[in-house]
């Protein structure tokens, strides 16, 4: 939990009577405290007594805190008792960051007359988001071409050496700094918190970021890579002036509370503290799965039920339903699936992405990274699923059939007889469209079927047109007879 470096008094505090007069001691306003809103634990909590602590023996004696990071921004009043304090900013204002070096006398010896560096991220709070991390800053990036997500304000900065900003990594600044001598960082925040919420009616709730620090120390080839120390806080980020607003907000609701109500919660403090917390990774982006050990040489695989007789092999339909996604597909292969299946715009987003980091997305995260349309779209290609053909008609050649019957009155098969049909399906529902699926059943050329005829009542055949195809029943069975013409074309009838 981030605590402030003073305990404020609000104009509330007083009218409720909790402090009757300021001029106390040190321990009238401890007994104030107890009979008030705070327990005894929380008081000692405080950070007006981290100095009295300081000459406690540590919890852990391998636990090292030598700095301590100051936001100056006030926290929400909002937050209740035991959770973490969270800070609302506003959108490319500057804020101070105090660097304060709490080393204890003898404490780190070696960082004397040194300067250490310091590496500032506004990273996601949600879980969810983190995996998303690397995408979700790829796409602000494409939305806001020239702009940072994080800036460092350099004229207002003070004690601050070489300070750097890459180009590639927005949300990230880094400076190295004097432990000797006084050092304020001012940091400007370009994203608002409802940018990487998913669109509704409006009025959503803005994503809670993290600010981190992390320090280094410099090691013997003159690097600064020995981690030190890391601190983060919470932060909620909105547009200019609605920080202002919505910390307004959340004072007057409070103001609302019954005073039973107002103990469950934090009251607001002037700074935040950054608490500590474990140092961020060094690669920009990790995958929560391991990468596969091994590489499938196929990018993609088929799945279709193809429309062949069993003596000959069907013509391949992988134009016409796209290939599915191996979760062995590498990085690259991801890259040439999703051109394949009309995702170019999504390339950049999922550049590091393999078949599994894909596969693992849930249909929120996908709809959440590439919008409702997009998303559902590609959430359905990656998962593979097919759609369903309008129409499915079952079909036999005659000759078979024939065959079958005259094997079972001769007594040949002893079994019962059955006929193997094969599956068409068709999507557009048209007489050109069954043309090619029976030609493919054939083995010959489309061109080599004349017309298409369906027996009628009394034997009569029926043209099979356009309109006759829509009026068919959903698997239908048929038995296929051909009428081979002189020149090498066929009549095909579906009885």
């Amino acid at each position: 939990m981030a605590w402030a470096l003073k305990l404020p008094l609000s104009d509330e505090v007083i009218e409720s009577g909790l402090v009757q007069d300021f001029d106390a001691s040190l321990s009238g306003i401890g007994q104030e405290l107890g009979a008030g809103a705070y327990s005894m634990s929380d008081v000692l909590a405080l950070p007006i007594f981290k100095q009295e602590e300081s000459n406690l023996p540590p919890d852990s004696e391998n636990k090292i805190l030598p700095f301590q990071y100051v936001l100056c921004a006030a926290t929400s009043p909002a937050i209740k008792l035991h959770d973490e304090t969270l800070t609302y900013l506003n959108q490319g204002q500057s804020y101070e960051i105090r660097m304060l070096d709490n080393r204890k006398m003898g404490e780190l010896p070696e960082l004397t007359g040194k300067m250490v560096k310091s590496i500032i991220r506004v990273v996601f709070h949600d879980r969810r988001l983190q995996y998303t991390e690397h995408q979700q800053l790829e796409g602000w990036r494409w939305n806001r071409p020239g702009d940072r997500i994080l800036d460092l304000d350099i004229p207002m900065s003070v004690g601050m050496i070489d300070p750097r900003a890459n180009p590639t990594q927005l949300n990230t600044v880094e400076y190295l700094w004097d432990l000797s001598k006084r050092t304020s960082v001012f940091i400007q925040v370009h994203c608002i918190s409802t940018e990487f919420t998913m669109r509704k009616h409006g009025g959503e709730k803005g994503v809670p970021f993290r600010v981190q620090i992390d320090t280094f120390k410099e090691n013997e080839n003159g690097e600064y890579t020995e981690h030190l120390h890391s601190a983060s806080c919470q932060i909620k980020v909105f547009k200019p002036k609605g920080a202002d607003r919505k910390q307004k907000t959340d004072r007057e609701k409070m103001e609302k509370r019954t005073p039973q109500e107002k103990e469950k919660y934090q009251p607001s403090y002037d700074t935040t503290i950054l608490t500590e917390c474990s140092p961020w990774p060094e690669v920009s982006y990790v995958s929560n799965s391991p990468a596969p050990s091994f590489t499938s040489s196929h990018a993609s695989f088929t799945v279709a039920e193809g429309n062949g007789s069993p003596t000959h092999q069907p013509e391949p339909v992988a134009a016409q339903i796209p290939d599915n996604l191996l979760p062995t597909a590498t990085p690259q292969e991801a890259q040439q699936w999703l051109l394949r299946n009309r995702f170019s715009s999504f390339c950049r987003l999922f550049n590091n992405f393999s078949g599994t980091d894909l596969l693992k997305l849930t249909r929120e995260d996908v709809i959440q990274i590439c919008g409702p349309a997009d998303g559902i779209r590609l959430f359905n290609a990656v998962k593979g699923r097919v759609v369903r053909p309008r129409l499915t008609i079952y079909v036999c050649q005659e000759s078979q059939q024939t065959r079958e019957q005259q094997k079972h009155e001769n007594g040949d098969a002893a079994g019962g007889t059955f006929f193997v049909y094969h599956a068409i399906y068709l999507e557009e529902l048209t007489a050109a469209e069954l043309t090619e699926k029976i030609a493919q059943l054939f083995s010959i050329s489309p061109q080599q079927i004349s017309q298409i005829y369906k027996q009628g009542p009394t034997g009569i055949h029926v043209l099979v047109c356009d309109e006759m195809l829509l009026n068919f029943q959903d698997e239908s069975c048929f038995i296929l007879d051909t009428m081979k013409e002189t020149n090498d074309s066929y009549h095909i009838i579906l009885k």
